[in-house]
């Protein structure tokens, strides 16, 4: 059966920087379909050769060096061009009509891709589903939606009703670019594959679990959108909850997409949710000093930039022992990391306190040295019974000489072939926006005061005093892995 992949909003910079060099990828490597075709839609105006050239160039200039201009060439014929508008139902004829001209009149599997501002996703569903463009009666249909997913609870909820008034869940593809990600997936392996790890992953042997996403940069060219959702809606809600999943839930019973979301939706639900008055001290916020003056930042905005928050997961496996997730811009370095922080000896045969020694740590490297580490302790030699602690460290880098594949790559082919292992599912979602709701309903309220920090370290000073007081402390450190 022959394969179409139809791209909304084609002119963007998501198209040029990140799909077509996938898609070019894929194919490179003899992954994607040998009848795929790709239809770029956008209110731009291109013929299909001038949209292919676009793209040429594009692609060559975000791949550097791993790009081949015969490998594009074979591409290449297979591109078109649909020019059209999302509020305009005839332009939907047109590209109907497109579609039908390459694929020969004949059955084949088609993916749209939403690659626009998510207030036009509805308008695109509803029109897909006006020109018949959505019913499976020639083949798999399928939807993929870029977040973000709504701005609350009650936006998703509409969104979900738009998507479903015309797809059925099981065609709706909501995309996280993070779980593409080559040690994002390995922590669904390092777990379930590896049986030292599954007897002590739990709450008899982990003190803590701390997710950590710092960016370097600051917002930048990105005010205009960051102002109005902040650090909760931007990071949190999607990229960390989906961390905290992989790295809280249940043993699937398979390895399949209904399987392992189920899981997932359980963790989430077993979150307590935070009260008003729990925010205040379960909770940091912060805006890095230079924010208001970035341009398009609105006078006098209240926005974090930084966000510090203490989960605690209700379930017999995670019962007392704290989710600590912090994300911020402007910070030390740009890192994510997930660290496993296990309980202390209960006794310390080799002097000292034990309180005073540090404990086992296994430290996941997301991005961008990606890793896993594990420190623990050995004896320093002739030196009597002086302990050090010592790094077990694995390095993707290391281990694989090749370039790391991209997270759209991954994901656009599970699209392709219809695995929605990675990708969220409607209750995921608004589950997600429940726990994330009343956090963002006090910030908006004053609670907890927005404290400043510096470009440049790790957030407001505060937060350091913050878990201190609660016994632990933050993994200050940029990648550990290089």
């Amino acid at each position: 059966m022959a394969h179409t992949i139809v791209i909304f909003g084609a002119s963007g910079d998501l198209t040029g920087r990140k799909l077509i060099p996938a898609i070019y990828s894929l194919h490179q490597k003899k992954r994607l379909p040998p009848d795929t075709r790709i239809v770029g839609c956008a209110r731009t105006s291109f013929t299909h050769e001038a949209w292919r050239q676009h793209l040429g160039e594009s692609t060559a200039t975000f791949l550097g060096s791993q790009f081949d201009k015969a490998a594009w060439e074979s591409l290449a014929p297979r591109i078109f061009y649909s020019p059209g508008n999302v509020d305009n139902q005839a332009d939907f004829q047109s590209l109907a009509a497109l579609l039908a001209e390459i694929e020969c009149g004949q059955p084949a599997e088609r993916v749209y891709y939403l690659s626009m501002a998510p207030q036009l996703y509805a308008a695109a569903a509803a029109n897909l589903g006006a020109a018949q463009m959505a019913a499976e009666t020639n083949g798999p249909r399928r939807v993929v939606v870029e977040k973000p997913f709504g701005t609350d609870l009650a936006s998703a909820r509409q969104l979900n009703t738009d998507l479903h008034a015309v797809f059925a869940e099981h065609q709706i593809f909501r995309i996280d670019h993070y779980l593409g990600k080559e040690t994002v997936q390995n922590l669904l392996v390092l777990r379930f594959a590896n049986a030292i790890f599954e007897p002590i992953w739990n709450r008899n042997y982990v003190e803590h679990v701390e997710i950590t996403a710092a960016e370097e940069l600051t917002v930048g060219h990105r005010a205009g959108y960051y102002d109005t959702a902040g650090v909760l809606r931007d990071m949190l809600q999607g990229h960390l909850l989906q961390l905290l999943t992989l790295t809280a839930m249940e043993t699937p019973v398979r390895f399949e997409a209904d399987c392992i979301r189920d899981e997932k939706v359980k963790i989430l639900r077993a979150v307590r949710p935070l009260k008003p008055e729990n925010v205040a001290t379960d909770a940091i916020r912060g805006q890095y000093r230079a924010y208001a003056n970035e341009p398009g930042v609105r006078p006098g905005s209240q926005t974090a930039t930084f966000a510090a928050v203490k989960f605690n997961i209700d379930n017999w496996r995670w019962q007392g022992v704290p989710f600590y997730i912090r994300s911020g811009k402007a910070m030390s370095c740009a890192t994510t990391q997930l660290v496993i922080q296990f309980r202390k000896p209960p006794f310390m045969l080799f002097g000292g306190k034990t309180e005073d020694r540090e404990s086992n740590q296994l430290v996941i490297q997301i991005q961008p040295a990606e890793g896993v580490q594990l420190r623990f302790y050995t004896k320093v030699p002739d030196a009597g019974m002086k302990l050090r602690m010592t790094d077990l460290e694995f390095r993707f880098r290391q281990q694989f000489t090749g370039p790391m594949p991209e997270a759209y790559e991954r994901l656009l082919l599970d699209v392709i072939n219809g695995d929605a292992s990675l990708f969220a599912r409607s209750d995921e979602v608004e589950t997600a926006w429940s726990i994330v709701d009343p956090i963002q309903a006090a910030w908006d309220s004053g609670q907890p005061p927005l404290l400043l920090y510096d470009a440049g370290g790790w957030g407001p000073e505060e937060s350091t005093a913050w878990i201190e007081k609660q016994g632990q402390h933050w993994f200050d450190a940029c990648p550990v892995l290089h």
